[in-house]
């Protein structure tokens, strides 16, 4: 390493695009400074997974009544040449309910993983979090728009204000852009 880089923090590293300082065993890592939105938004990130989390356990605790009403909705608008089987779609919507806690719980890992390498200053994981942003928000409208959850509005709600502050022009220090030539 050069003497002009060797005083340098990972901060001022971070601004010229280059990587932190690689940790050896024994020694301590060097305190990153966080810009406050960046903290924020990391807290923000957590919230939505606990609130998609504890939005699809309560889905999971109303099952019967969600099973009751769809068997009733069915039974009203019958389609002509397929037989009624209340337990099969009782089957069907439980089954329904665990795929979508695996899902909210897999978003919630993936959301506090990458939000914690965000708060790190990695612009990738900045990245990784908009793609899981937009898809939360397509699931929403595209795919769940008949279903009013409340749960899933505040996530989603809490995950945009997460991802604008994520892109302030405050913290695009926080975020460096590597050119093709490292300086």
């Amino acid at each position: 390493m050069s003497d002009s880089t060797a005083d340098e923090t990972d901060d001022e590293r971070r601004v010229r695009g280059r990587a932190p300082d690689p940790i050896l065993p024994g020694q301590k890592a060097k305190k990153i400074t966080v810009p406050k939105p960046v903290a924020i938004s990391f807290w923000l990130w957590i919230g939505a997974g606990v609130v998609l989390i504890v939005g699809q356990i309560a889905l999971l605790a109303l099952k019967q009544q969600l099973t009751d009403g769809v068997v009733k909705q069915v039974t009203a608008n019958p389609v002509p040449g397929q037989p009624l089987d209340p337990a099969q779609i009782a089957s069907g919507i439980e089954k329904l309910l665990w795929l979508l806690l695996a899902g909210a719980v897999t978003f919630a890992v993936l959301f506090a993983l990458f939000a914690y390498k965000a708060r790190e200053g990695t612009r990738s994981a900045r990245t990784v979090l908009t793609v899981g942003a937009v898809f939360l928000v397509l699931v929403e409208l595209l795919v769940l728009r008949g279903a009013l959850n409340v749960f899933l509005l505040v996530a989603t709600l809490l995950v945009a204000i997460a991802l604008i502050l994520m892109y302030l022009p405050s913290v695009s220090d926080h975020f460096p852009k590597v050119g093709r030539e490292l300086p």
